[in-house]
């Protein structure tokens, strides 16, 4: 049984459904941002950094979003959520989900908390420069998908296009939502279609995309 700390629409959502594509049992432990009890002490027990996701398996706590989503494409090859260990493809989806999360969640989180730049806000020429950044990955993807989509990997959905979704729904109250690109709009209806992503919005009361 999988532990998932929680909370709705943020870092933990691509590894809640990558659980509800797995169909694995698990339960669900909401983080409540709003009362702080990502800084208690019995959470920071398991995340020491405070923040979510942190997935509880096998008796120890397991953070950071991309790499549990690696983890439980490993222990669930059955889900095939990326292709079998060993062969292009998979070396293709592993430097998906690296690259995501070191070009996009990493970029992500100076957009949203202009504290960790040491600001209580960001400098125009500093909120430009992120916009500027986190756009330009849009428009690579968007040539990738042009050229070989409509997923990540080309014909095959994989857990790649799980974690992009969630940071393209980060976009949306941007200057330029990532459904400005055409071809990550075609990806990200294709998620959104998902029984997956359906769900989740029904046990994480989520309602704008």
């Amino acid at each position: 049984m999988y532990t998932l700390y929680y909370s709705p629409g943020t870092a933990s959502m691509v590894v809640h459904l990558a659980l509800l594509e797995i169909g694995a049992p698990y339960r669900l432990e909401l983080v409540d941002f709003k009362s702080g009890a990502q800084r208690s002490s019995e959470y920071l027990r398991l995340n020491p950094q405070g923040v979510v996701p942190t997935l509880m398996y096998d008796g120890r706590a397991h953070v950071e979003s991309a790499a549990i989503l690696l983890m439980l494409v490993d222990r669930h090859p059955e889900a095939k959520l990326a292709p079998p260990r060993g062969t292009a493809a998979h070396d293709d989806f592993l430097q998906c989900v690296v690259n995501l999360s070191n070009s996009l969640a990493a970029t992500y989180r100076y957009w949203f908390y202009p504290a960790d730049l040491g600001a209580a806000e960001h400098p125009p020429p500093v909120r430009a420069a992120l916009q500027a950044r986190i756009e330009a990955v849009w428009t690579r993807l968007d040539a990738r998908l042009s050229a070989a989509g409509p997923y990540l990997l080309g014909a095959e959905f994989s857990g790649a296009d799980l974690l992009v979704t969630m940071l393209m729904r980060w976009s949306r109250n941007m200057p330029r939502t990532a459904l400005e690109w055409p071809s990550l709009k075609r990806l990200a209806d294709l998620v959104r279609a998902r029984a997956s992503w359906r769900r989740l919005y029904e046990l994480e009361g989520l309602t704008e995309w």
